[in-house]
């Protein structure tokens, strides 16, 4: 354990360390300024030869240059010392200037002239709350870590855009936090059939996220097995309702629209599972909204699941979205749905939409997102 000494008086540090010294504290440094304080310590952060660790700070108030108050707010700003405790030593009796003292980043204090105890005392109770704060510090890196893969392993579950001859389909994705409870995939089935879905789970964070890949991998299975619209929301459901069954205190549920393009038959066959009405451009004339006529999914052991067929003579286009979308265009004041039935109206150059989410929603708006946001973009011909 290190300890740093800054007081101008030679007297002070003489006794302060006779202090540590017959209390066991044998590492300890004395500085008589602050400014040594700091070019030690810079220092010390840039060397690549290891040095004395500094676990605490005693800091006079009143010292010439850099005073101790300073000193500290100066410690605050950089990243690497501001975890660094500092305790004042000082003759000062004016309590308002030791309120500065301690509003500058002081942990604690002791008057002079000093007591041995008491200085002993406020240096383990110090000391005790940083290594608490290193374990909390140390336990949230590796949270964040574990994060951060969580959310690399969630990413690569999102599929790749499609840029066919006949068939092109892209996604913005924007999580509210790391994790997310939203999720788009799509699957090419055959020569002429995709099959797109795009879900919301209820909530976001960390557990919508796990419930999210979860029913990815059931989603996957089902649609390889058969990927009908009726059987995939179907399966879907019964996992969903099956895992709530499990999980009697938290019961999810999410909204799904679930399509299936052939581009031979010139068809689009989905379900809409209580998730916003998507819209279709149909052979570059009207706009066809993509209405919910099923349930979410997840409430129920059975759901009447009502398929609807879209059929196209030349071309399609499709746009389908999260909630998250239509609630931060509603926040910024935007009236989301003449503006989807603009966007959704007018064709599409793919290869030079950069950001699907731009057609609908303008980037310097996207920061007041409270929930995440998806939208798909398909072309089908």
């Amino acid at each position: 354990m290190g300890i740093l000494i800054v007081d101008d008086n030679q007297v002070n540090l003489f006794v302060i360390e006779n202090i540590l010294k017959r209390a066991g504290y044998n590492d300890y440094l004395s500085f008589t300024s602050a400014g040594d304080m700091f070019e030690y310590l810079n220092a010390d952060s840039h060397s690549s030869t290891s040095r004395m660790p500094v676990d605490i700070i005693l800091m006079d108030i009143m010292m010439p240059e850099i005073d101790g108050i300073e000193a500290c707010r100066n410690l605050q700003t950089i990243p690497q010392l501001k975890d660094i405790p500092v305790i004042f030593v000082t003759a000062l009796e004016d309590s308002n200037k030791v309120a500065e003292a301690l509003d500058a980043g002081g942990l604690d204090y002791v008057m002079k002239p000093i007591n041995k105890t008491e200085l002993l005392a406020r240096i383990r109770v110090v000391l005790r709350l940083k290594q608490e704060k290193d374990k909390n510090k140390k336990q949230a890196e590796k949270i964040k870590s574990q994060l951060d893969l969580s959310q690399q392993v969630q990413n690569s579950l999102l599929s790749e855009p499609i840029y066919d001859e006949r068939f092109t389909v892209k996604a913005s994705y924007i999580p509210a936090y790391k994790l997310a409870g939203d999720m788009y995939y799509w699957y090419k089935i055959d020569k002429s059939r995709y099959a797109v879905i795009l879900l919301d789970m209820m909530g976001h964070g960390i557990s919508a996220s796990l419930v999210c890949m979860f029913i990815s991998s059931v989603l996957r299975d089902s649609i390889r097995g058969c990927a009908d619209p009726e059987y995939v929301i179907s399966e879907l459901n019964r996992w969903m309702y099956a895992l709530n069954l499990r999980n009697q205190q938290i019961p999810y549920y999410f909204t799904a629209i679930y399509l299936v393009i052939d581009t031979d038959q010139k068809t689009v066959e989905y379900v809409n599972a209580g998730h916003p009405a998507g819209f279709a451009l149909v052979d570059e004339g009207d706009v066809v909204e993509l209405s919910n006529r099923t349930c979410a999914l997840g409430f129920f052991e059975t759901v009447d699941i009502k398929k609807t067929t879209i059929s196209y003579e030349d071309s399609i286009q499709i746009m389908v979205y999260t909630d998250g979308v239509v609630e931060t265009m509603e926040k910024v004041g935007m009236n989301q749905y003449p503006q989807f039935i603009k966007s959704a109206s007018k064709l599409w150059d793919m290869q030079n939409i950069p950001e699907p989410i731009h057609l609908v929603l303008p980037e310097e708006t996207q920061a007041e997102a409270s929930d995440d946001m998806c939208v798909v973009l398909i072309q089908a011909k």
